[in-house]
């Protein structure tokens, strides 16, 4: 049987990769006491955390040390002693001086009281106590690493989650929206505008400047509306919105709408956003009118050649 004896001694080292706050708050849930008394712990240099051990039971609390955070170590006692160490009854006793202790208070309750091997109010007996906290500890240890050790990856949600969708906003360059979308839009766009621009032909009969002036703010919000929904889509695409400008370019500006039309868009999200939310049946619907728009001017190709040969013949 070994009967030799150890201390476990402590100078305020840290494990790899650990801050001095983290383990302090380490140390203060495991010792169940006040962060002021476990920042003493680090503050008087040379601190013999616990006296007159066995070497199973030093093993134990150096393993529980270790999880924590703190790098202590075990030693031989010079000689036996009968005295409880400053730390018999866990770093609450710190108050007193490490050499002469005086008063300690109990890591289970906090109750203080003169150095003693139990708690005179709750009644446990605070060897047993502390070595049972460190046999929890150790097997916390052994069947959930990832919970036990401090400096474990964090499971908490540090972001708020992307939504699934993005949030339709038609008056900004913000956001995403796809080919049917996009197509929608422009008509809705397109009708409106030629709605305001009969009436800004009204004007021109009761003065031409105020007809100049409606026809130009009709302009200017048509092809404002226009950037805003053009950069939308480009989003969707996943490009900037300032690839807009080369509709500006000879010859490439003729093909360019065409590539905003036929592109699909990412599936997922991009540096945009989220994708835009399904297409409904008004979207849809929307869309399919632009297909009424080369019908329609054929027709006018056709049908107006036929009618000036009319108007030709009967004499008009």
């Amino acid at each position: 049987m070994d009967s030799n004896r150890y201390r476990i001694v402590f100078d305020g080292a840290l494990r790899p990769g650990m801050t001095a706050d983290s383990v302090k708050d380490n140390l203060t849930r495991l010792f169940k006491t006040d962060r002021d008394k476990v920042d003493k712990l680090f503050d008087r240099g040379l601190v013999y955390i616990k006296r007159d051990l066995t070497a199973n039971e030093a093993d134990k609390y150096l393993l529980a040390l270790k999880q924590a955070g703190a790098e202590a170590r075990k030693e031989a006692e010079l000689r036996p002693t009968t005295a409880p160490s400053l730390l018999d009854m866990a770093p609450a006793c710190l108050t007193a001086h490490p050499a002469t202790p005086q008063r300690m208070e109990c890591p289970k309750c906090g109750h203080a009281q003169p150095l003693a091997p139990e708690c005179g109010s709750c009644g446990i007996i605070i060897e047993k106590y502390l070595a049972r906290q460190a046999q929890i500890a150790a097997h916390q240890a052994r069947h959930s690493p990832e919970a036990a050790l401090p400096y474990a990856t964090p499971r908490a949600q540090v972001a708020e989650p992307m939504a699934a969708y993005g949030e339709l906003r038609a008056f900004s360059t913000q956001g995403r929206i796809g080919r049917l979308r996009y197509l929608a839009w422009s008509m809705t766009l397109s009708v409106v505008a030629l709605g305001l621009l009969s009436f800004a032909v009204i004007g021109f009969a009761f003065s031409p400047v105020l007809g100049v002036v409606l026809v130009g703010l009709i302009g200017v919000g048509f092809l404002v509306l226009s950037l805003q929904i053009g950069a939308q889509r480009l989003h969707d695409i996943g490009w900037s919105g300032w690839f807009l400008l080369l509709n500006l370019v000879p010859v490439l500006g003729s093909f360019f709408p065409l590539v905003m039309l036929l592109m699909p868009g990412r599936a997922g999200a991009n540096r945009y956003g989220p994708p835009q939310p399904p297409n409904s049946r008004s979207v849809k619907v929307l869309a399919a009118l632009w297909l009424l728009v080369p019908v329609a001017g054929l027709l006018i190709a056709i049908a107006l050649p036929v009618f000036q040969q009319y108007l030709h013949r009967a004499g008009l």
